[in-house]
C-alpha cells in the first residue's frame, strides 16, 4: 500500500507534560484508523501534528507527494454570513456539484432537514457541527482526519457517516485518521486502532473490539512478567534482609540488582473504577406517566408544536430502556417531565414515594457555580464519606477511585477538562443513591475506559435506568429494551432495536421529507419492519393476571426442558460411539430447542403485559 503520511520520531510538551514521546507511524492509502486514549491523553493533539496544523518540538512529519489532508477540529469555525450552501460548495453552482452521485448523499445524509439558503450563524451547535462535516466530505482529500465526527449526530446520522467512510476509504480511495468515543462507530469503519498513552501510540489491527481482545492480551503477558519480577524482588529482599554481619560481605552488583527491582515497579495504566455505592430501596410504584401530552408554541405564531400526544408510559422497578430518536422530537423534555423540572401541558406524571431521581444532563453548566471549588469539596458537599462494600471511603479516595489523581482532585472545577467535569458530574449523582437514574447522552466527552467503566457499573444497578444516547455499543450493552420518539408525539416500544429505528426512518424518509420531520405523522412501518408499538396503553388489571399465569406456566414448562436437555446431554455422552442412538437423541434435542424459542416469544409477550 502507499504511504500517505507518518511520523517520525516525534515528540512534543506542552508545559510540564510530554504528549508525544519518540512517537513513530504512519498512514498508508486505504487505511481507517481509530484514535483512542483517556481523556488528557493527547489525542487530538496528535492528529494536529499528523494534518500540519501544529509543529512537534522534534522529530518530523512526513508526507508523500502532494497529499492533500482536510481536518476537522472540535470547534467548527463557520464565518458568519455565509449561507449553508456557501460554507459546503464554495461559490460553486449548483450543476458543479449535484451531478456527483457521492456529493448527493453527502447532502442526503447530513443536510436534509436544513435549509441551504439559511446563515450558518442561526444554527444550533448540532446543526454548524453537521455543516462542517458534510464541507469536507465533499471534497476530493487523500486523507480526512476527524475529531469527534459523531457529536452531535443521532443513531441515524451516525448509521450514515459509517456507512459512507467504509465505502469510501477502501483501498486505493484514501485514507481515514478518526478520534472518537463511539465504539460501535470504531467497530463499524476502522480497520487499526491506535490507543495514546503516557506519551506513545501503541498500535493494533482491527477495530475496537479487536483492540479490547488484543490489549487484555498485552496486559496479561504484562502480568505475567510482573509475578515473575515480583517473586524475583521478594528473593532480593529476603537476601537484603539477612543478619547484619554478613551485609558487608555482599557483592555491590546484588544491591544495585535489588535497586533496580524496587525502582522499576511500573505505575498502573488502568486506575480508574466506578464504585456502586448504596441504592435507596425502591418500592413497586416508580414512575407512571398517564395520558400525558406536552406541546410549545410554535416560533412564527402558527399551530403549537407537539411532542408528546396523549402517552401513557409505566416504568417498574429494575426496568432498564433505551430511548432513541430524531433531534427535536422531545427525548430531552420526556427527562424533565419525569425529574419534574417540566410540567406536562396536559396528563400527569405520578412519582413512586420512595422515587429518589438522579439526572445526568447533556452539559455540564450545572457546574458552573461550583467552578471555584476544588473538585474534593464538590464531592464533599454532597457527602463527606460513604460505605462501599463495608469499607467507608473519604471523598478523596472517591474521587481518586475515579481517576483524579492527588493533584487533579485539588484542582478547580473551572480548570477541569470536559471529559473530567463529566466524571464529577457522575460521582456527585452516585453518592446521592439515587434509585432512579436518568442519562441524557452519558457518552459525552467520555473517553472509552471510563465508558468501560460507567457500563460495568450500570450492569449491576438495582434501581430504574433510563438512557438517552446515540451510541449504540451503550444502548444495547445495558438497556433490556429500547424505546423511540419519532417526531409524530407517539412512544414506541422497539422489540427489534436499534436496527428497527433504523428501519422505521428509513421507511419515513422514503415517504418524503415531511414525513420524516418532527412533528409529522410517522408512516405505516414497511412489510420487513417489524410493527411499531403505538404509543403504550395500560392493561386491564385482568390482562395483567392472565399475563402473570401465563407467564408462571411458561416458567415451569422451561425449567422442565432444562431438566430433559440435561438428561438427552448425558445420554449422548454416555452413547458416543452409537451414532444411530446419538442422532436419535440430538433430534429430541431439536425439538425442545423449538419448543423452547417459543415459549421464550410467549414469556416476552406476557411479561410486556404484566410490567
Amino acid at each position: 500500500m502507499a504511504h500517505l503520511l507518518g511520523a517520525d520520531r516525534v515528540t512534543l510538551t506542552l508545559g510540564t507534560r510530554t504528549l508525544l514521546d519518540g512517537v513513530s507511524l504512519g498512514v498508508d492509502d486505504g487505511m481507517r484508523v481509530g484514535v483512542v486514549g483517556p481523556n488528557g491523553a493527547g489525542k487530538s493533539t496528535l492528529l494536529r501534528v499528523l494534518s500540519g496544523l501544529q509543529d512537534p518540538d522534534d522529530g518530523r512529519v512526513t508526507r508523500a507527494g502532494s497529499v492533500r489532508v482536510a481536518v476537522l477540529d472540535q470547534r467548527d469555525d463557520l464565518p458568519a454570513g455565509c449561507t449553508v450552501l456557501e460554507s459546503v460548495h464554495g461559490g460553486a453552482d449548483t450543476h458543479e456539484w449535484a451531478v456527483d452521485a457521492r456529493v448527493r448523499s453527502v447532502h442526503t445524509g447530513l443536510l436534509s432537514d436544513l435549509d441551504l439558503a439559511a446563515d450558518v450563524a442561526t444554527l444550533s451547535g448540532g446543526q454548524r457541527r453537521r455543516v462542517a462535516l458534510a464541507a469536507l466530505l465533499v471534497r476530493d482529500d487523500e486523507v480526512l482526519v476527524l475529531d469527534e465526527p459523531t457529536n452531535h449526530l443521532d443513531v441515524e446520522g451516525v448509521a450514515w457517516l459509517a456507512a459512507h467512510l467504509s465505502a469510501r476509504y477502501s483501498r486505493n480511495g484514501g485514507a481515514l485518521v478518526v478520534v472518537t468515543h463511539d465504539r460501535w462507530f470504531l467497530d463499524a469503519v476502522c480497520t487499526r486502532t491506535w490507543e495514546v498513552h503516557d506519551g506513545q501510540v501503541d498500535q493494533y489491527d482491527g477495530g475496537y473490539a479487536a483492540y479490547v481482545l488484543a490489549r487484555a492480551e498485552r496486559a496479561q503477558q504484562a502480568a505475567t512478567v510482573e509475578t515473575k519480577r515480583q517473586n524475583l524482588l521478594r528473593k532480593e529482599l529476603a537476601w537484603l534482609r539477612r543478619g547484619a554481619p554478613a551485609r558487608t560481605s555482599k557483592p555491590q552488583f546484588r544491591l544495585d540488582a535489588a535497586a533496580a527491582l524496587i525502582a522499576d515497579e511500573p505505575p498502573p495504566r488502568d486506575n480508574l473504577e466506578l464504585t456502586r455505592m448504596a441504592t435507596a430501596r425502591l418500592g413497586k410504584d416508580v414512575l407512571d406517566v398517564e395520558g400525558v401530552t406536552l406541546s410549545f408554541p410554535a416560533h412564527d405564531g402558527g399551530p403549537d408544536r407537539v411532542l408528546l400526544d396523549d402517552v401513557t408510559w409505566r416504568l417498574g422497578p429494575g426496568d432498564r430502556i433505551g430511548l432513541v430518536g430524531v433531534n427535536g422530537a422531545g427525548k430531552t423534555s420526556l427527562l424533565r417531565l419525569l425529574t419534574g423540572r417540566l410540567e406536562p401541558t396536559s396528563g400527569r406524571v405520578k412519582r413512586g414515594k420512595t422515587v429518589q431521581v438522579a439526572e445526568l444532563r447533556q452539559d455540564v453548566e450545572d457546574l458552573d457555580e461550583l467552578a471555584d471549588l476544588r473538585v474534593v469539596e464538590v464531592v464533599e458537599r454532597e457527602k463527606r464519606s460513604v460505605v462501599v462494600g463495608g469499607k467507608e471511603l473519604t471523598a478523596s479516595q472517591l474521587v481518586e477511585r475515579l481517576g483524579f489523581t492527588r493533584d487533579r482532585a485539588r484542582t478547580p472545577v473551572r480548570d477541569l477538562s470536559g471529559g473530567e467535569r463529566r466524571r464529577l458530574q457522575l460521582l456527585r449523582l452516585l453518592v446521592g443513591e439515587p434509585n432512579v437514574l436518568l442519562l441524557d447522552e452519558p457518552t459525552n466527552d467520555l473517553d472509552t475506559d471510563t465508558l468501560a467503566a460507567l457500563e460495568d457499573l450500570l450492569d449491576g444497578w438495582p434501581g430504574t435506568l433510563i438512557v438517552v444516547s446515540h451510541d449504540r455499543y451503550l444502548l444495547e450493552r445495558v438497556c433490556d429494551r429500547q424505546m423511540a420518539l419519532l417526531g409524530d408525539g407517539a412512544l414506541r416500544d422497539l422489540p427489534g432495536g436499534v436496527e428497527q429505528y433504523l428501519a422505521l426512518r428509513a421507511a419515513a424518509l422514503a415517504a418524503g421529507p415531511a414525513a420524516a420531520s418532527p412533528g409529522s405523522p410517522a408512516p405505516v412501518a414497511q412489510q420487513d419492519v417489524p410493527t411499531q408499538v403505538d404509543a403504550v396503553q395500560a392493561p386491564s388489571a385482568a390482562d395483567v393476571r392472565a399475563a402473570r399465569k401465563e407467564i408462571a406456566r411458561v416458567e415451569r414448562r422451561l425449567s422442565r426442558i432444562s431438566a430433559q436437555e440435561a438428561e438427552l446431554h448425558a445420554r449422548m455422552v454416555e452413547q458416543a460411539t452409537d451414532h444411530v442412538a446419538v442422532g436419535a437423541l440430538d433430534e429430541q434435542l431439536r425439538t425442545l430447542a423449538a419448543e423452547k424459542d417459543e415459549l421464550e416469544m410467549v414469556w416476552l409477550e406476557a411479561s410486556e403485559i404484566a410490567g
